[in-house]
């Protein structure tokens, strides 16, 4: 079967493998199509070979049909359509005994520190498989775990209905929190330089700003009557944005970490200080921000086909992540079937 691996120094192959059968307690998916992001970008940079096993096809955004069941396992059968929510927890670590099983210590993040979705057949433990409702299209299924991301990122802000949320970086998450966030209930604003992805986020309700040409400072003080906004989400992962983050929260407001930032970057902790702001971590997702993305998904409350900007095959994986690296898209998703 062919599978699209990444080799180390930049480099993804297409490279014929071995098919394996699905082991006790597995689920063998036939992958229809996985979504590129910037964990992704960070693994191909080289920012995570001290985590991946070289070659190995990654990939965590996915959809497909359940090919085969190994023993014991029940739940899902031959031919469903389903996801992965790809994290695999010890539940014997501190973090786990206390309930944050999806952090965990010791936690294997599947697509990174296993073989991922890029990938015709992928076996994956069953714990992790989660079936999508009939009727959602399999393209739209992929997009449920950066979804899901959203998800957890509004509600770990505990963002609610008429406050005001900042969104730094109007990339494929920053889109998809300002519009989980807009269904919330809260006023937008998306702060971004790049004018396609701007577009996008004002005709999905946003207030948009170009950073670059325009004062951020001074437009989020007039939208918000000189308080600042509720909760700002950096989601640029600039060091730059970092440390400019805490300037555009109210008294007492929520700065939500969502960037993978490779390396310690500045925070104006004097800000912090003074306005008495909390700053939160947001690094994954739980079963309920599955869901949440899920139902949001099968009620058409995102406009998936507007995010999607192009469908690859497999054999052109590396020209998506060079095209999502660009900023050329926002959603690239690679067609994994086998087309005769």
């Amino acid at each position: 079967m062919r599978a699209a691996q990444y080799t180390g120094n930049g480099s993804i192959d297409t490279v014929e493998i071995a098919e394996a059968a699905p082991g006790p307690g597995e689920v063998r998916i036939r992958v229809a199509y996985t979504g590129i992001c910037g964990t992704d970008l960070h693994i191909l940079h080289g920012n995570m070979d001290h985590r991946v096993t070289v070659p190995q096809s990654i990939g965590h955004e996915m959809s497909g049909t359940v090919d085969a069941v190994g023993d014991g396992v029940d739940g899902v059968t031959p031919g469903q359509a389903v996801t992965v929510m790809p994290l695999v927890w010890c539940g014997d670590c501190p973090a786990c005994r206390a309930g944050n099983s999806h952090i965990c210590q010791n936690l294997d993040f599947v697509g990174i520190e296993t073989p991922g979705a890029l990938q015709e057949l992928w076996n994956v433990p069953a714990s992790v498989v989660i079936p999508i409702p009939d009727g959602v299209s399999l393209a739209h299924a992929a997009l449920v775990e950066p979804l899901a991301v959203a998800a957890h990122d509004v509600r770990r802000a505990r963002l609610v209905a008429g406050e005001t949320a900042l969104v730094i970086g109007g990339g494929p998450i920053g889109q998809l929190i300002a519009l989980v966030a807009a269904r919330t209930g809260a006023r937008v604003i998306v702060a971004e330089p790049n004018a396609d992805r701007r577009a996008l986020a004002a005709a999905n309700g946003a207030h948009v700003v170009d950073p670059i040409s325009e004062n951020l400072g001074d437009i989020v003080q007039e939208l918000t009557a000189g308080a600042g906004a509720d909760v700002v989400f950096e989601v640029a992962g600039i060091p730059a944005t970092a440390l400019d983050a805490t300037a555009h929260a109210k008294v007492r407001g929520r700065l939500v970490m969502v960037a993978i930032h490779p390396k310690p970057v500045l925070i104006d902790l004097q800000r912090v200080f003074w306005r008495e702001l909390e700053i939160l971590g947001a690094r994954v997702y739980e079963r309920e921000d599955f869901e949440r993305a899920i139902d949001l998904i099968a009620a058409d409350e995102i406009p998936a086909d507007t995010l999607i900007t192009d469908i690859v095959p497999l054999e052109q994986t590396l020209q998506a992540f060079e095209s999502l690296g660009n900023a050329q898209a926002m959603k690239v998703l690679v067609d994994v079937r086998a087309h005769g």
